[in-house]
């Protein structure tokens, strides 16, 4: 049996009489195994009506008007079949009855429209960088969606859980994107179908199933002495003596890069303990940070903090990556050296290696969530705990031979 074969079916809606005794007559079309049931417009009276031969008796302008649509739903069928997609017998009746996908909802089509919405809670709920990482996951979307489909849009309805994995492979191998950075895409993408679901536009979420794929986070810091030497070295060139001022200055406070561009005088204030800190609202979450200023960082910013409101000379966050890949290089330090190794040296080396609890690190860094701090530094807690336990266990293995001693 072909079950990918067409069949044009005529049935009369016997509970729809009207008073003058005609009922109403629907066309029935089947399509691998599905049905579709739509209204012809014509109307018959049941006496009259063969279901087996499929007309009216004597009615040769109705029997006319049978003919001509199941001909036309054959010529629909055919169309579609000369285009080399899949479609479904839906599709078959709309492009029948001239409203093609009119129930339906693309996803690029709502993925713009959902930005247009984001772009305007810019500067009341979200950030602009927020917004700008939405755009580059909708632009990834429309190309692997040309890629992969040969069209500029699919339907929401058609999305599978296949797709992520199609999209993850795309972004890996013609991106040329890191996993943890298709994680974030896959992770907005989602959010928004999410929207979609809630709005009953799809049901159920293709994606509820989802895993992200496991990255190994590994966290670049310096050691207590890698850091050492670069306070102790001094440069030449003013300009790299100058970064290399603001990066230990955000090896003691754990600023990122935009805190500490926009640190101004009057975010430090003098706390209840009559002790300097830092009082800033982060970027990147809208979190309050309040950091005490240890002596390290004090003397840096005394160094350059004069009659200007800023605290320190202006750099673009790419400048002071490209003179710290210089100071790697003079220093010998076999890492990538970036602005954003100096806050994982805060969070490492001066806090979490001087017994400082997760809890307080968390609250330094201004995460969102402590479990975002345990996941990046849970294993360097273990790593210290380790260290920790050898040195005990040396220490009980000496006392056991002073003992027998």
């Amino acid at each position: 049996m072909n079950h990918s074969k067409l069949t044009v079916l005529f049935i009369i809606k016997l509970a729809k009489k009207n008073k003058l005794g005609y009922c109403p007559l629907n066309c029935r079309i089947t399509y691998r195994n599905k049905r579709k049931e739509f209204a012809s417009g014509l109307k018959v009276q049941p006496e009259k009506w063969d279901s087996e031969l499929q007309m009216v008796e004597g009615e040769p302008l109705i029997n006319s008007n049978i003919k001509i649509i199941k001909s036309k739903i054959q010529k629909t069928y055919i169309s579609l079949e000369l285009d080399g997609k899949d479609f479904t017998v839906v599709d078959i009746v709309r492009k029948y009855l001239y409203k093609p996908e009119q129930n339906k909802t693309y996803l690029v089509f709502y993925y713009d429209s959902y930005l247009k919405k984001l772009s305007n809670l810019i500067g009341k709920e979200i950030k602009e960088p927020t917004y700008k990482k939405f755009e580059y996951v909708g632009n990834d979307l429309k190309k692997f969606v040309k890629s992969r489909y040969g069209k500029n849009d699919i339907f929401l309805e058609d999305l599978k859980l296949q797709f992520l994995e199609d999209f993850d492979y795309y972004l890996k191998t013609k991106k040329k994107q890191k996993q943890v950075t298709i994680n974030k895409s896959i992770q907005r993408l989602r959010k928004i179908v999410k929207v979609a679901s809630a709005e009953g536009l799809i049901n159920p979420d293709p994606f509820a199933l989802y895993r992200p794929k496991r990255v190994r986070k590994e966290v670049t810091y310096l050691t207590s002495e890698e850091l050492e030497a670069l306070e102790n070295y001094h440069f030449q060139l003013p300009r790299l003596e100058l970064i290399k001022d603001l990066f230990i200055f955000c090896c003691y406070t754990g600023l990122a890069y935009r805190e500490m561009k926009e640190l101004r005088r009057k975010h430090i204030i003098k706390n209840y303990d009559g002790n300097l800190w830092i009082q800033i609202k982060r970027e990147k979450t809208g979190k309050s940070l309040s950091i005490p200023i240890l002596q390290k960082a004090q003397e840096i910013m005394n160094k350059y903090s004069g009659e200007e409101e800023l605290i320190f000379p202006s750099y673009s966050n790419q400048k002071i990556n490209a003179y710290l890949k210089e100071i790697a290089s003079i220093m010998g330090f076999e890492k990538n050296l970036t602005h954003h190794v100096a806050r994982k040296t805060f969070a490492t080396t001066v806090l979490l290696y001087n017994d400082v609890s997760m809890e307080i690190v968390s609250e330094l860094l201004g995460h969102s969530s402590i479990q975002i701090t345990q996941d990046y530094y849970g294993k360097i807690l273990q790593k210290k705990v380790g260290q920790a336990m050898v040195e005990l266990s040396n220490k009980l293995k000496s006392d056991s031979t002073e003992k027998r001693k």
